[in-house]
């Protein structure tokens, strides 16, 4: 700790109780213990001073952000050190010719996206976590978001980044441009790496026209290959969803009867549902699309019946169905965040739900997800016999997506939560050479111990 004091100044290395217990655990709530350290460096230089010091000791190191994620990727152990990126933190510069806004990585998305908004951008990159949630950790763990399914996840949102390797090595690409063909692609290999090849510190964001009008229907459904033909007009008469939410009708149900919902669009009686929204440039022109493309839904049966928000408020009442915070007023709920092949989504959904309903006969389960970009989400309440537990659910929905061919880890990340089901999803082949990376940039193995393999 003497060598970490001097080289970064005594406020910046905490131990004891001036460490706060928030940096026990991330939201999944799994971490248990303080580190023995917490380092808050305040820019690139003491970052690197940081992990030369701890490498030349194998001290390990737990990168930590706004510990918004899921899968436990920033939970340090006892003997950890967690480096928090708190300080690290602003906006260096948007180009409005590049089209770029270059950040550092300690920054809250939301603080990003109100910069490019005040210069006239769109930050695609969205979460509902984007007041704590900072950019570093999105990346790490390659968030996606409400928008995934018009501007991809977050890897697609970057340019260019900084990053600090294991020894201390300062690794700088702060690219502008779309095309750079100059050999590997080296920052893709931080982004999704979830702090174990090295500490995103600056970040080059691609920014977009900001929208001029936002168009939203709550739609209702008689099918789960209505959904998936909604949303096959959607691409050819709208050139594309902002955002396409689904939502199987026990998730409906139960979301917006709740008072704390306070809002229900349509009846309850209807198969699926979907919330759609349309972003343009042409706020006239916009909305009278958007209107033709649901008449011509409902004139073909797609639809059997869909609201229009009139306003910002409507629109926001229709998210606050989505969003289902009233899920969490159950008693030992379980989320899971996976994906899929589109197509196979409703098949798989019918298939855990038969699972999940024979083994936990009377469980609540509840199915919902942006569907356009793969991604499903999933909520579990069951009550658990002697000797069962959260892992047991844990199995029988990450057995299903493997019989599916799809993915354990929609968005979070693998942390530790995943890592028993990293298999599950990626072949041998895949993980051994995820290894040799992680060998080849941190071959102490100090980075984020533990975490994904």
């Amino acid at each position: 700790m003497s060598e970490l004091r001097a080289a970064l100044g005594a406020g910046a290395v905490l131990s004891g109780s001036e460490i706060g217990a928030k940096h026990r655990s991330d939201m999944s709530m799994t971490g248990t213990e303080l580190p023995r350290a917490l380092i808050r460096p305040r820019n690139t230089e003491e970052v690197a001073a940081a992990l030369r010091i701890c490498n030349a000791h194998g001290a390990s190191v737990v990168p930590q952000g706004g510990l918004t994620g899921l899968a436990g990727g920033a939970n340090a152990r006892a003997g950890d050190i967690a480096l928090s990126l708190d300080l690290l933190n602003g906006v260096e510069e948007l180009d409005a010719e590049a089209g770029t806004l270059t950040v550092l990585a300690g920054t809250p998305l939301e603080r990003a996206q109100a910069a490019a908004a005040e210069a006239g951008f769109l930050l695609p990159l969205d979460l509902g976590s984007r007041g704590t949630a900072q950019v570093g950790g999105n990346l790490s763990t390659n968030a996606g978001g409400n928008r995934v399914i018009r501007y991809g996840m977050a890897r697609a949102q970057v340019l260019g980044l900084e990053a600090v390797l294991a020894d201390g090595t300062i690794l700088t690409n702060l690219n502008k441009m779309l095309k750079n063909n100059a050999g590997f692609d080296l920052k893709q290999l931080f982004i999704g790496s979830e702090g174990t090849l090295g500490i995103i510190t600056r970040i080059v964001f691609r920014l977009r026209p900001l929208p001029q009008s936002t168009n939203s229907a709550f739609c209702a459904l008689p099918s789960f290959a209505a959904v998936l033909d909604l949303l096959r007009r959607a691409e050819r008469d709208l050139g594309g969803a902002a955002a396409f939410e689904a939502m199987w009708p026990d998730f409906y149900r139960f979301v917006s009867a709740h008072p704390m919902t306070k809002s229900q669009p349509l009846s309850p009686d209807h198969p699926f549902y979907v919330l759609i929204e349309q972003q343009g440039l042409d706020a006239a022109g916009d909305a009278a699309r958007f209107e033709a493309f649901l008449g011509e839904a409902l004139e073909a049966e797609t639809l059997v019946d869909a609201v229009i928000a009139q306003n910002e408020k409507e629109a926001q009442s229709f998210w606050r169905v989505r969003e289902g915070y009233a899920l969490d007023t159950l008693k030992d709920i379980v989320n899971f965040d996976v994906s899929l092949p589109i197509g196979r989504i409703g098949a798989f959904a019918e298939t855990c739900r038969a699972r999940l309903e024979a083994k936990w006969p009377g469980g609540h389960f509840f199915f919902y997800g942006h569907i356009g970009d793969s991604n499903l989400h999933i909520t579990t309440c069951v009550e658990y016999r002697p000797s069962e537990g959260m892992h047991d659910v844990d199995e029988l929905i990450y057995a299903t997506v493997r019989d599916f061919n799809g993915s354990v880890s929609a968005e979070h990340g693998i942390g530790t939560l995943k890592k028993d089901y990293l298999g599950y999803s990626r072949s041998p082949e895949e993980i051994e050479i995820m290894r040799r990376i992680k060998g080849a940039l941190d071959p102490k193995g100090i980075l984020n111990p533990g975490k994904v393999i």
